[in-house]
């Protein structure tokens, strides 16, 4: 399925999650809720078993997580032992990026270090760690990002979100890192498609992952 099949959707506009994070933040400072897992808990558990397997938290890695809500998934990260000043998320809906940073402020331990920050992906790229001598990530997430963007309607250009979205992703990755990505809407031979061609430079590597060379 190309992106072209999808019929757009809220769920592809910037006002269908702005809402939805404005209700959730509410959610959140009113009684503690801090909102839905995208994809549920066994996509978090799932996405956080294959880095522990595959990006050890002892080689102090940089992980971004684009489209990162509610920070479900990297609060889970920092509880299998990664660094939090080595993680960070960017979602395009501020509110995503105060009730983010509010729950971890909220949990402590550490959460309230990782990084959260508002950017539209698309026109920008996030600001890296501050590490000197270092570009790009080691690892990228994604958990339904991709998804959303491909339910979005075309740009002024003719240009699809979704057609855009693997360079820019593959831009920000180091040489010998990751991207790791989960789908509700596209087959894995869909995915090595629009991720893993001569335009990215990212090859596939196992199911949901791709790796720069």
């Amino acid at each position: 399925m190309s992106s072209d099949d999808l019929p757009s959707s809220k769920l592809g506009t910037k006002q269908h999650w702005d809402d939805v994070y404005s209700t959730e933040l509410t959610n959140f400072e009113e009684i503690g809720d801090e909102g839905e897992i995208w994809f549920g808990e066994d996509s978090v558990e799932k996405m956080v078993d294959w880095t522990v397997d595959n990006v050890a938290a002892s080689a102090n890695p940089s992980i971004l997580e684009v489209g990162s809500g509610n920070g479900s998934l990297l609060f889970a990260l920092l509880e299998a032992g990664y660094a939090p000043d080595r993680m960070a998320g960017v979602d395009y809906s501020e509110d995503a990026v105060r009730l983010s940073t509010a729950i971890g402020t909220s949990k402590g331990e550490g959460a309230e270090k990782i990084r959260f920050s508002a950017c539209d992906f698309l026109a920008e790229y996030p600001t890296e760690l501050s590490v000197a001598g270092e570009t790009g990530w080691n690892l990228v997430l994604d958990k339904g990002t991709f998804d959303a963007m491909a339910l979005a309607e075309k740009d002024v250009t003719g240009s699809h979100p979704a057609d855009t979205y693997p360079k820019r992703i593959a831009h920000i990755i180091r040489p010998g890192g990751y991207f790791l990505i989960v789908s509700c809407n596209f087959t894995e031979d869909e995915l090595r498609t629009k991720f893993a061609n001569g335009a990215t430079g990212l090859e596939y590597h196992v199911s949901d992952v791709f790796i720069r060379r």
